[in-house]
Order: C-alpha cells, then sequence, then structure tokens
C-alpha cells in the first residue's frame, strides 16, 4: 500500500504529518505544494499540543509490502 506523507512546521517548530492513504499517481510534486499550502492557510489542523501548521517542510510517497506468516 502506498502512502503520500505531508510534513509541516507547526507553531511551535515541531513536525507535524498528515497522511493520504492511496494518492493519485503518479504525485505531481507541484500540486501536492498547492494542497499544503492550502492546508496551512485554512488553519484547521492542530497538533495535539494545539500548535497550528505554520510551514511546509517535505512531502514523500511511501510504499509499504506487508508479508503474513502462518505460524500454526
Amino acid at each position: 500500500m502506498k502512502t503520500l506523507e505531508l510534513h509541516f512546521v507547526t507553531s511551535a517548530g515541531k513536525t507535524a504529518r498528515l497522511t493520504v492513504e492511496q494518492p493519485q499517481e503518479p504525485v505531481n510534486p507541484e500540486e501536492v505544494k498547492e494542497a499544503m499550502q492550502s492546508i496551512i492557510d485554512a488553519g484547521v489542523f492542530i497538533d495535539s499540543e494545539g500548535n497550528t501548521y505554520e510551514e511546509i517542510k517535505a512531502a514523500r510517497l511511501v510504499e509499504r509490502t506487508v508479508t503474513e506468516y502462518s505460524l500454526n
């Protein structure tokens, strides 16, 4: 499964992350940047300590593979 991780700097200077499951591919970096700026401008997200998202830090596409083993 692939996820798109959006990393922001909060008003406290810490990193906060939003995760988008099954993002549309190919990922367009400019569209991601615009969406992240819209999230900041809307001011609707805060971290667990009440700090707002203030700056774009990074974005990355993460692919995870899980293999389950039968142990019976």
